[in-house]
């Protein structure tokens, strides 16, 4: 019987993880498509959600696919544009969340001064500069809509090391166009 639910278990995660290599490789075809045609492209049939652009952290090593909305099943995917807020790159502020442990763990190793990358489904590319940093409690967190330059607004569960998920705080990285 342990036999038996350890097989299991270790098949369960082997699918999570298959899964997951899978859709970046779907989600990562959909952004091609979209850019050759510029028309946004699902990554599969059945799927609530669209790569809406790609951002870049080329000082941490980081490239992940920001994808329309920031519902729990597209935060399952990548980081989610948050409906309502400036698409990244256009005038005002864009709001991007991301789970922690995954593609905004590079979140905690950004400084004031680093660079940014955010390339468009258009194929335009804009840079931005990290601004500041700083923890929020998230019924406090005010993001502003417009702002006088372009704005980045990259937001994570805080702490980074905490063992339950989700919690009060929020980690926010602000970043302009530079």
């Amino acid at each position: 019987m342990l036999a038996l639910a350890g097989t299991a278990s270790f098949g369960q995660g082997a699918y999570i993880v298959a899964k997951a290599h899978v859709a970046q490789w779907l989600l990562h075809a959909a952004w091609d498509k979209s850019r050759a045609t510029g028309i946004a492209v699902k990554p599969w049939p059945w799927a609530d959600t669209h790569p809406v652009a790609r951002l870049r952290a080329p000082m941490h090593d980081s490239d992940v696919l920001v994808l329309a909305g920031a519902s729990g099943r597209t935060l399952a995917f990548g980081p989610g544009h948050l409906d309502g807020s400036a698409l990244p790159g256009d005038p005002g502020n864009a709001v991007i969340t991301a789970h922690r442990d995954t593609h905004f763990r590079f979140l905690r190793a950004l400084e004031p001064g680093d660079e940014l990358v955010v390339e468009r489904a258009d194929g335009g590319k804009r840079y931005f500069r990290i601004r500041g940093t700083y923890v929020a409690d998230h019924r406090d967190l005010h993001l502003a809509r417009d702002t006088p330059v372009p704005t980045l607004t990259l937001v994570t569960c805080y702490p980074f090391d905490a063992l339950n998920p989700g919690g009060p705080l929020r980690y926010v990285v602000v970043a302009e166009a530079a």
